[in-house]
């Protein structure tokens, strides 16, 4: 698909790759820096989804890559939940280009609620590993493809919702449990990718544009995750499901 505009809209959309890459990197909820600025640009809706499928799995690779490396997740033991989670968001994108996603978008606000209330108070969220309550085969079987799902069909707050799940469920250490959901979050956005690009709706100038910044925040934000831990980690999770939960409720009501 063609769509051409003034060079200067490239540099602001490198720079917002780099914004959404960082955050993401640490919190998830990069889409809702890079879609919104995508839309603001002037791409049309689908188009925009794609072509932010396309920059964010970029960025969820880097920093995928750099916490394999510095040994934070173990892939050959992820690799049940890498399949469920790819399965689930395929299934998801195939569905939702037939269905209506109002029942997600009314879902979503409480959610949001339930997971910020979640981080704030629960004792769980720390730089140790816990009890988990799920296996990895209950989680592979509940959680990974649920998610998944969840992220082909609709997207926002994906990481969020992949780390909140690790925490809990698994008992993984903030660390981890962010390591965790970037293999996860870059598995499910190459399912979603992939049928993206089958239809013929990807922008790929305007992506590898936004690839730049978002390799460059990905690879900062990996390693600041990486040092701070918890105390980096758990404010910034909290933030974001704040600011789409805002969001969300100010496109509704407001």
């Amino acid at each position: 698909m063609d769509w051409t505009v003034a060079p200067e809209v490239y540099v602001f959309l490198a720079a917002v790759g780099f914004a959404a890459g960082w955050l993401d990197s640490i919190a998830g909820g990069g889409g809702l820096i890079a879609l919104p600025a995508l839309l603001l640009a002037g791409v049309p809706p689908l188009p925009a989804l794609a072509t932010n499928k396309l920059q964010g799995t970029a960025g969820a690779f880097t920093a995928t890559v750099h916490y394999v490396r510095r040994g934070w997740v173990d892939l050959h033991w992820a690799r049940g939940l890498i399949a469920a989670s790819f399965i689930g968001a395929a299934a998801g994108t195939a569905l939702v280009q037939v269905v209506d996603t109002a029942v997600v978008e009314t879902l979503l606000p409480f959610l949001l609620a339930a997971m910020v209330l979640y981080f704030l108070l629960s004792p769980r969220l720390g730089d140790l590993e816990a009890e988990p309550r799920l296996g990895r085969w209950g989680y592979g079987l509940t959680a990974a493809p649920a998610i998944g799902f969840y992220d082909g069909f609709f997207g926002p707050g994906t990481g969020s919702f992949f780390t909140a799940s690790a925490v809990a469920l698994l008992g993984a250490s903030a660390r981890r449990a962010v390591a965790l959901t970037k293999v996860l979050n870059v598995t499910s956005n190459i399912a979603s990718l992939a049928l993206f690009t089958a239809g013929g709706h990807m922008l790929w100038t305007v992506g590898a544009v936004m690839i730049v910044g978002q390799l460059a925040g990905a690879t900062l934000g990996a390693n600041m995750a990486i040092r701070g831990g918890v105390a980096l980690i758990r404010p910034l999770v909290v933030l974001v499901c704040v600011g789409m939960l805002t969001k969300l409720l100010w496109e509704r009501f407001v």
